[in-house]
């Protein structure tokens, strides 16, 4: 009797074990898989039109324009736009540099001129402080994932990337100075842009690019307008 006892007992535990902390019914089970199972295939199937098949020097282009900042003079800026080719269907590699050079605008000369004559102890008052002009240039560099909408001839498209901003400020009110070396600096940024290609002939295009930058410093907007060379495609082997 104790055998058949703890027989019987050792069927009542087996029933009882499972891998999960909590009861799990085999109905359950095939419930989850069902629901999961479409997901991850289609997971799988957005995976896989990612390839790096398609990357390779597809464009060169050349752009003019203008910026303009929440801190400076709107100044022109040239720039140049290297397409790397698609890294998934519609989604393109984009390389690119600019450069720029503009003055501290006029609020922040004041605010500048503000704060110096507030450490200035002069009992007759009658001192003048002339900061003059101060410029920021910068050497952008970036790299977008741009978004292709392709009709016939026009190509628009809708990018985000990151940025790398290296700036040298100068002034003769600063030269020399702590303030001068505090204004070159390298700042990461994140960009956003869109625009337009028309093809005019055969390998070539014009552009039209509106781009934004967001650093820690600097709020940017630019517009430029350009040509692209695009390099023909390798023939299949």
């Amino acid at each position: 009797m104790s055998g058949n006892g703890q027989r019987g007992k050792g069927k009542v535990g087996a029933q009882h074990v499972s891998r999960f902390p909590f009861p799990v019914s085999r109905s359950c089970l095939v419930l989850a898989l069902a629901v999961m199972a479409p997901a991850a295939v289609h997971a799988q199937g957005f995976l896989e039109q990612f390839s790096y098949e398609g990357l390779r020097l597809s464009g060169i282009g050349v752009e003019m324009g203008g910026v303009v900042s929440d801190r400076l003079t709107a100044e022109p800026s040239p720039a140049l736009r290297v397409d790397y080719g698609v890294l998934a269907p519609r989604l393109r590699v984009m390389f690119g540099a600019s450069y720029f050079r503009g003055e501290f605008n006029q609020d922040e000369i004041t605010r500048f001129a503000q704060r110096l004559r507030r450490v200035v102890r002069d009992p007759t008052g009658d001192f003048v402080i002339d900061v003059g002009s101060i410029t920021w240039s910068q050497l952008e560099i970036d790299g977008d994932l741009q978004y292709l909408f392709p009709a016939d001839r026009v190509r628009t498209y809708l990018g985000l990337g990151i940025g790398v901003h290296l700036r040298d400020g100068d002034g003769t009110a600063i030269e020399g100075t702590f303030v001068e070396d505090a204004l070159d600096t390298i700042a990461a940024g994140v960009n956003l842009s869109t625009g337009v290609e028309v093809a005019l002939v055969a390998h070539l295009a014009a552009t039209v690019d509106l781009r934004g930058a967001l650093t820690s410093e600097l709020r940017l907007a630019s517009a430029r307008g350009g040509l692209v060379y695009r390099f023909p495609a390798p023939t299949p082997r």
